[in-house]
């Protein structure tokens, strides 16, 4: 198994150096790639602050990424895109409430946003 790191994700998903998008893909064609929660969120902070995409073009982009990796908790890490994409929340913000929706974990947050989404989920 290979982990990828943030900046091999984004050389990938960006193609702006084709060499090294060229060495990504070939981690990728190789299969057997595995990605974290941690990175992707480091790929969502570049991907927004950096290169000021949009959050549902961020949310879509990764996604479709996500088709050719592993990751631990997949379901989580959808449910935290799904969410960022529609919602004016901070990406960790929308793990937590992944790790809510999909696993039943309580969050304890004075995160007001936060807060409210939870709430709504709750009724």
């Amino acid at each position: 198994m290979v982990m990828l790191d943030a900046n091999m994700i984004l050389r990938y998903l960006l193609n702006d150096d084709q060499k090294m998008a060229d060495i990504a893909d070939q981690y990728l064609d190789a299969g057997d790639v595995s990605v974290t929660i941690e990175v992707i969120a480091e790929v969502v902070y570049v991907l927004k602050g950096l290169y000021s995409m949009d959050r549902g073009a961020i949310a879509d982009t990764i996604k479709g990424f996500l088709e050719l990796v592993n990751c631990r908790d997949m379901d989580v890490l959808t449910a935290a895109l799904d969410t960022y994409g529609a919602r004016n929340l901070d990406f960790v913000d929308c793990v937590l409430y992944g790790y809510h929706a999909v696993k039943g974990v309580k969050i304890a947050t004075f995160d007001k946003k936060l807060l409210k989404l939870l709430a709504a989920a709750a009724e």
